[in-house]
């Protein structure tokens, strides 16, 4: 079943480098040490090593996510602010998250949580406190398009009313 909730993802292309890499290492040590399938072998523990980062760490960005398919916006705001604060304490797991969480987004944690309690703010029609992270995000990212097209649409929404 499809959600209506729209989800974006931008991925950084050059990030897969280092994925490859490790997977090839993995591949190497199951080679190395004479397994029948290392092929097989590397690329499923790749899938279980890359699996396991990106369910544990960002928990509570994934659990946020998971209530806004839910249409449980009001709930999905404190797990976005609990990620948020875990991302802001934990800065470098962020900025490497291609290596440290095997992870090819092009949109750092910390950015997509601005925006999603901007979003599920805007959806329980609280239209001024969605701006406001709206252009927080844009503070701490210029160059954020969902931001800036949210902002727009807000705005063109506020001209249209009137």
């Amino acid at each position: 079943m499809s959600s209506k909730i729209p989800t974006i993802k931008q991925a950084a292309w050059i990030s897969v480098i280092p994925q490859i890499i490790l997977m090839t290492v993995l591949v190497f040590i199951f080679y190395y040490f004479q397994f029948e399938e290392y092929l097989i072998n590397g690329v499923v523990a790749y899938l279980i090593i890359s699996f396991l980062l990106r369910t544990q760490i960002p928990k509570s960005h994934r659990h946020g996510m998971s209530l806004v398919k839910q249409k449980q916006f009001e709930n999905a705001i404190s797990y976005f602010e609990k990620s948020l604060e875990f991302f802001e304490s934990n800065e470098w797991i962020d900025k490497y998250r291609f290596i440290v969480l095997l992870s090819s987004s092009k949109i750092t944690y910390r950015e997509m949580a601005f925006v999603n309690i901007a979003f599920c703010y805007s959806q329980i029609g609280k239209g001024e406190k969605a701006r406001e992270y709206y252009n927080i995000a844009l503070e701490n990212y210029p160059d954020s398009e969902i931001a800036k097209t949210a902002l727009n649409l807000m705005d063109s929404e506020t001209k249209n009313k009137c």
